[in-house]
Order: C-alpha cells, then structure tokens, then sequence
C-alpha cells in the first residue's frame, strides 16, 4: 500500500463513479496536518509526535509530556479534583465542559504538580489543547495561581508548558481576571529570587499570552509554534491586510525578540535540566586550585614586560585586525555549557550582542559580548537592552557578570536615533552604576567612546595588550579637531587609547599579553592567564555584600 494516497478515495466500481477510502485497521495510521502524509502512529509515537517525514509538530497530551519531560515516577499532581462554576450562566456550558473531561479524561485544560528533571526538583504546569483549546477560565487560572504559591513557599522554580487559544468567552470576566491573578503570583515568586521558565507550545495566544506566558526569566518554544495575542484570522478581519509567511511562528517572535531559545522536542529535557542546574547552583564563590599568588605575580611581571615597540597606530590596527579573536571566541575558551538567549523583549534580537548564562570554574556566570563579525560589533540600541535584560537577570540570581567589549561604537543612522540610541546607552549607564552583582569588563579589541562604556561600568576594567580605548576613533577625533581624517595616527598618538596608557592612567586595572599576530587559534595560553584573574576577581568582589559592592564601583567612577 501507498501511504502517500492512503487516506484518498479511490474507485472501486468504476463505471458507476463510486470511491471509498482503503480500510485500515483502526489506529495504525495518522495523517500529518502539515505534509499531509499519512503515518504509522506509533513511529510518531516514538518520535516524541514530530512527524518523521516533515519534522512537523503534533499536539502532545499533558499526560504524555509529563512522562516524557519529568524524572520517572516522580511527578505528584497537584488539584486534580479543582473545577470551575459557570459564573456567567452560560447556556450549554456545563454541558461543553462534560464533554471535554469524558473526551479528555481530564477535569480541566491544565495539569499541575511538582516533580524532579534531570535531579532538579522543580513545579511543572503542563496545558492540554484537547481541553477546550486550554482557555483560560477560572479552574485554570486557580490551578496556576497555585501552582506559583506553592512554588514560592517552597522555594522552587516553576515551568510552565503553555497552550491555549486565549480566554475562555463563556467565563466572561473572570476569565479575565485570571490574567491579573496568575500575573500577580508569579511577580510575587520573581521577588523570591526564583525561576520562572514558560516553554510555549502551539497554539499560544490570547489572554495566556499576554500574562503568564510571557512573563518568564526564561521564555523557550517549540519550533514553528502559534504565538500571538490576536489570532491571524482576527488580524486579516480587522485590518484588511494579508499576514507575511511564518508571522506569529516561533521563529518569528525570536528574530523580535520575544523568545530566548527554540527548542526542539527531542532536547527539552536535557534543556531544562541544564538551566535548573545552572539556577541551582551555589552563588558562594571559591578560588580554583590553580589561582595561586605565583600565577597572580607572572601576570603582574608579564603587564610590565608587554613590547613598548609598537606605536599606538599600530595597536589601533591591531584591534581591528579581522582574524583577531572575538567575543564568542573568549566564551568557548572560558565558559562550560553556555546557554545564549535572544531578544531585547521589546522588538528585536541584536546580533552584534551575544548575551547568555554557562559555568566559569563550576561558578554560574552571565555573559555579555560584543561580536566583531556581526556589524563591526556596533550593537543597536535593542542590543544594549538586551544586555541590560540579561544584567537584571544576573543580579535577581546573584549570578556575576562577565562583559567582552568590542567595538569602534554604537551603531549609528536613522534607524538607531528612532529607536532611541542615547537613551538605551545612557539606561545601561544608570543601571550598571548600582547593580547589586559584581560586573567584570575586559576590553578584547576595539572599545569606542560610549559604546563600549555601555558594557564597561564595572567593578573593575581590563584591557588585551593589544585592545584600544578611547573617546572615539582616530579618524573621527583628527576630523573633528583638526578638519583631517588623514592625521589618525597622528591622532592616535595624542590620545593615549593604549592598554599601557590607561593602565597609567587607572582607567583600567589589568593588562594581559598577548601573542604576536593573536588569533583563536592561540587562545589557549591567554585563556589560563584570564581564567586565573578572574577566579581572583570573583573572590574578591563575591564576598562584597551588596552596599559595599555598589559604593566601591560608584567610587571607581567618581575618581575621574
């Protein structure tokens, strides 16, 4: 048989027109509502329900995706018998409602319950579709509110699998008001200091999107997921405009920024498990072994021995030098089991910044870079929003942050001043001043005028041998001073942007030496060099309390 024309009528008598569908025994086969194909369901099955010949996505069961997502056994439901009344008197609704649970063999759209992935003991919330398209009436809002209090009086985090097609209309308005309250419970558990991931599944829209959905540390989808406020259909009617191809997708709400990271099935439990562990682990902060005063004395020798044979034009071309290491380059070198998340959560994701969490030394970190390869690294102003974004998170967890600074400057134009360029850089400025976390920036390149300051108030600064800092670049100061862009390194001379100049200077504490002709390839020895003076910085400034922190980095400043 064909599986490709099993579901299609054929003739059987032909002179008399008549057709009917191939028999097949009950069960065996299921069509794809993408490719269309029909499936032998039990390979779906076994494929976590993502259809083996287009990667398309079945709407999973809630019972399915707690077995497949908590650790065996060790999920306990939580309200099971909690239902919800008919408040408006809605005619039929009692009666729709019975259907849904002799359908569904559930007693409402939401199942909630605490259990452990990968160890990590956590509070799961998981939406069924097949529950009345998982609208929010009153049963589902109590179960969630629930949920978040009794993730806060426990102490732990909270992830929620939405699905839902918004609002439950025969509810009226207190299905409204479960935006209120579920928004409520989960601030209050953010205030905790706990964690909060929505894993967002299609179909995710309405009144779910525009509360608890959307309010996550952590927002995950699935691929090509529904996520929206207005449905399509709504948006065509209203508007009269036809909707671009893959509009509300998952895919697109990550290019806007709305999403950190889309996830496929298949990885979601080890996902999951990486970020609670990364969330669970000790914010105390220890001296590695190999951080040892010899190490810290050869750095201090090598600062003084760095080559005095290069002119300062000659250091500006180095940090511009295209096969010079980048961002991402000092993150694979430094950091274990990186996690990069996207999006300024206002309109787009910034690939001039490169904004995550992962472990130095054991020691959960956030780290922002700037990305040399991605638009010169002159970072829009929804990258310094997304910097700030993920700065917020790191001191709501007490996690320290660690800033690579690249660039020749904020990206300039029209469309960076509409978007309110000097406000997002001055917005970094202010908040860095008094983040309650220790905040380390190492200049790896290029660092210009307030684009790079936008990562650089920090506790402390550090500069490559071979890394430039300066008001702005020597060809933008020789034309502003002197008319002539032809004088830069003239320029670069009178400005003193050197490490060796601004360590004099005390504008930065650290230099480090670098290779001649330094590229990734050559990151090792740099890499043991920066690791050990980070582990020190971390020590020092982590057994700061939060007063002495913001007043040492305020005074830092103050100085100049």
């Amino acid at each position: 048989m064909n599986l490709d024309h099993v579901f299609k009528k054929t003739l059987v008598r032909p002179f008399a027109g008549i057709r009917k569908k191939p028999e097949v025994p009950e069960g065996l086969l299921c069509k794809c509502s993408m490719c269309k194909k029909a499936i032998v369901a039990e390979d779906v099955r076994k494929n976590f329900y993502v259809c083996p010949s287009c990667n398309g996505y079945f709407r999973v069961r809630a019972q399915e995706r707690i077995a497949r997502i908590a650790d065996e056994g060790s999920f306990l439901e939580w309200d099971q018998d909690l239902v919800g009344k008919n408040p408006m008197e809605f005619e039929g609704y009692e009666e729709k409602i019975a259907a849904a649970r002799l359908k569904t063999r559930l007693k409402e759209a939401v199942v909630t319950g605490q259990c452990t992935i990968g160890g990590e003991p956590c509070v799961l919330c998981v939406m069924d579709g097949r529950f009345m398209m998982a609208s929010m009436g009153e049963a589902v809002g109590e179960k969630i509110t629930r949920a978040a209090e009794e993730a806060t009086k426990k102490k732990l985090p909270i992830i929620i699998f939405t699905c839902s097609g918004g609002a439950r209309m025969q509810e009226g308005i207190i299905s409204l008001m479960q935006m209120a309250k579920t928004s409520a419970a989960l601030k209050r558990h953010s205030d905790e200091g706990l964690l909060y991931i929505s894993v967002l599944t299609d179909p995710t829209t309405g009144g779910v999107t525009a509360s608890f959905a959307m309010e996550a540390d952590i927002i995950l989808a699935e691929p090509k997921a529904l996520i929206g406020f207005a449905g399509p259909r709504v948006i065509e009617q209203t508007t009269g405009q036809r909707l671009p191809a893959g509009f509300q997708r998952a895919e697109f709400l990550l290019e806007h920024g709305f999403v950190d990271r889309i996830v496929e099935r298949h990885e979601q439990k080890k996902v999951l498990t990486d970020l609670l562990h990364l969330h669970s682990v000790s914010a105390e902060l220890k001296i590695s072994s190999f951080a040892e005063k010899t190490e810290i004395e050869n750095v201090k020798a090598a600062e003084e021995n760095i080559q005095k044979k290069y002119s300062a034009w000659d250091r500006v071309c180095f940090s511009r030098d295209k096969k010079r290491p980048i961002g991402y380059d000092y993150i694979n070198a430094l950091i274990d089991q990186f996690y990069e998340f996207h999006g300024d959560r206002i309109m787009t994701d910034d690939k001039a910044v490169t904004a995550g969490i992962g472990f130095f030394n054991g020691q959960p970190v956030t780290v922002i870079a700037q990305e040399k390869n991605e638009n010169f690294g002159m970072c829009s102003p929804q990258g310094y929003r997304k910097a700030l974004r993920l700065m917020r998170q790191a001191e709501k967890f007490h996690r320290p942050i660690l800033c690579f600074v690249d660039t020749p400057g904020a990206a300039c134009g029209i469309e960076a001043e509409e978007h309110g360029q000097g406000e997002a850089i001055a917005r970094n400025l202010f908040e860095m001043s008094s983040l309650k976390t220790p905040i380390l920036s190492i200049l790896i390149g290029e660092g210009g005028s307030g684009g790079a300051l936008a990562l650089a108030v920090a506790d402390e600064v550090w500069m490559m041998e071979n890394a430039v800092y300066s008001i702005l670049s020597p060809e933008g100061f020789s034309s502003i001073l002197w008319k002539d862009s032809k004088r830069a390194k003239e320029a670069a001379d009178s400005m003193k942007l050197t490490a060796a100049d601004l360590k004099k200077a005390g504008i930065v504490e650290r230099v480090f030496e670098e290779p001649e002709h330094f590229s990734k390839d050559q990151m090792e020895d740099v890499a043991e060099a920066l690791r050990s003076q980070i582990d020190q910085f971390l020590l020092k400034y982590g057994s700061m309390d939060s007063i002495e922190l913001c007043e040492h980095r305020y005074q830092r400043f103050r100085k100049y």
